[in-house]
């Protein structure tokens, strides 16, 4: 065996060792007990599901992503009060819940971890440490299960990624991502948008004005990802925090958080054209925007929500854009579940112009206006496109639009058009219509989805 790779996973069970005596999350020592009524309903599934860890803003998210769509799954959270909020949702599909500690290798086993239709683990919780401990357990006992994890910080995210973690989500640097194209390329950031948010912006947002010098206020974690992000991208930007340590080394800086209207005047706010409010405090936050909005009402403003407990006040906040970690991450994942074709279609649409990313929002609109547009795959074989294949046998030529026709009436297409098309590891970024079908070719589409279904078409 590999030195390293030992040495490795030695390591990770050195981590998985120490939260095995507590619940890792600050809450004291915790056992657990699975029900014989839930883990005889868990035993019984026979379709595919999903074993979520933790039922906060993230997981209540995604789980009503997943039932939408008929996928099943299972939650366990250390939280009784969060079990109980899952069997009081109105969810079209059940869900059974377990009061337990995630990070035991027992407690994932009793909620499905082995179990012949588990398709995948997703570790949810507000704890780094809780979900390392899930993604090891996960991977040691089955190696090929897909693993999702959420982590704020690098050193988890490094360590997540040594032993094969599937998708590692850091809400901070996605949001980051997200910022630096409404930076650079504002019609790609609505494509984006679009593509990945429940609830996307109007295509008028794109005309605001975001080039320019960007405030942030607070230079944690948050402010970090954006500097990175908006240095690539060559954004010009002046930092503030009150601890002059984290500054130092920086160029453009301002000590204070912004909260002084004084302070932000020294950054430069009068000309600015955006502010970001990126402290761990969200009653700061709120002040720098009011604050920042008081002197210049022409500002992009971006504010961070750190509970979901204020959710209210953010929503009326009148900011352009509201960090919130745990929707963040819920839809990146959901985005990553549905349509595993997406997330490439977006790491290469960003080669694209804006004058492409302009006419592609226009074809988005037209097919979906207010509503949300959905993305699905579709694989050409046996399982997801049984006709196509008999077709095959029968010697003829099948065009790409028969994959976008309505299933329950034939002579009227479906509401979406082609956004990727791979084969044999080729990809093709917006395939024509008329392009010839060949078995186990890969298509990702975007459009309204009528039967809300078929993620498992790819």
């Amino acid at each position: 065996m590999d030195n390293g790779y030992h040495l490795r996973h030695c390591n990770c069970l050195a981590v998985w060792h120490r939260f095995d005596a507590g619940t890792g999350s600050g809450t004291g020592f915790f056992t657990h007990t699975a029900t014989p009524f839930f883990a005889k309903e868990v035993r019984n599934f026979n379709e595919p599901f999903y074993l979520v860890c933790g039922y906060g803003v993230t997981g209540t998210a995604i789980i009503a992503g997943l039932c939408q769509r008929g996928i099943r799954s299972v939650v366990v959270d250390i939280d009784q009060e969060r079990i109980d909020a899952l069997k009081m949702d109105d969810l079209p599909i059940r869900v059974p819940g377990l009061c337990a500690n995630a990070s035991l290798p027992d407690v994932l086993d009793d909620a499905g971890l082995q179990h012949a239709t588990c398709i995948g683990v997703l570790a949810l919780t507000d704890d780094d440490n809780v979900n390392l401990s899930i993604a090891i357990a996960s991977k040691l006992l089955q190696p090929e299960r897909v693993v999702v994890s959420r982590t704020e910080s690098d050193v988890h995210a490094r360590n997540l990624a040594s032993f094969g973690t599937n998708h590692i989500i850091d809400p901070f640097r996605a949001y980051a991502e997200y910022l630096s194209l409404v930076a650079k390329s504002p019609y790609m950031h609505l494509v984006y948008d679009w593509l990945v948010n429940p609830y996307h912006r109007p295509v008028s947002s794109v005309y605001k004005k975001a080039s320019g010098r960007w405030i942030i206020c607070g230079f944690g974690r948050f402010g970090r990802a954006l500097y990175d992000d908006f240095a690539q991208a060559n954004v010009e930007m002046v930092l503030l925090d009150d601890n002059p340590a984290v500054l130092e080394g920086y160029e453009n800086t301002v000590l204070g958080l912004g909260t002084e209207a004084e302070t932000l005047l020294k950054a430069g706010v009068e000309d600015a054209v955006a502010v970001v409010a990126g402290t761990h405090n969200d009653a700061d936050n709120m002040s720098i925007i009011m604050t920042a909005m008081e002197i210049n009402p022409k500002l992009v403003t971006v504010v961070r929500q750190n509970l979901s407990s204020n959710r209210l006040v953010f929503e009326n906040s009148r900011a352009d854009f509201v960090m919130e970690p745990g929707r963040i991450i819920a839809n990146r994942i959901l985005a990553k579940l549905k349509t595993p074709l997406l997330p490439v279609f977006i790491e290469r649409m960003q080669h694209h112009d804006e004058v492409w990313a302009h006419t592609l929002l226009n074809r988005m609109s037209n097919i979906a206006g207010d509503r949300e547009l959905d993305s699905w795959s579709v694989k050409v074989n046996e399982v997801s496109a049984p006709a196509v294949m008999a077709m095959f046998e029968q010697d003829m030529t099948v065009k790409l639009q028969a994959l976008m026709k309505n299933s329950r009436d034939r002579r009227h297409s479906l509401p979406c058009f082609p956004l990727l098309h791979r084969r044999d590891g080729e990809l093709s970024m917006l395939p024509g219509e008329l392009l010839e079908l060949q078995p186990g070719m890969k298509y990702c589409f975007a459009g309204s989805h009528p039967r809300r279904a078929g993620w498992n078409g790819y």
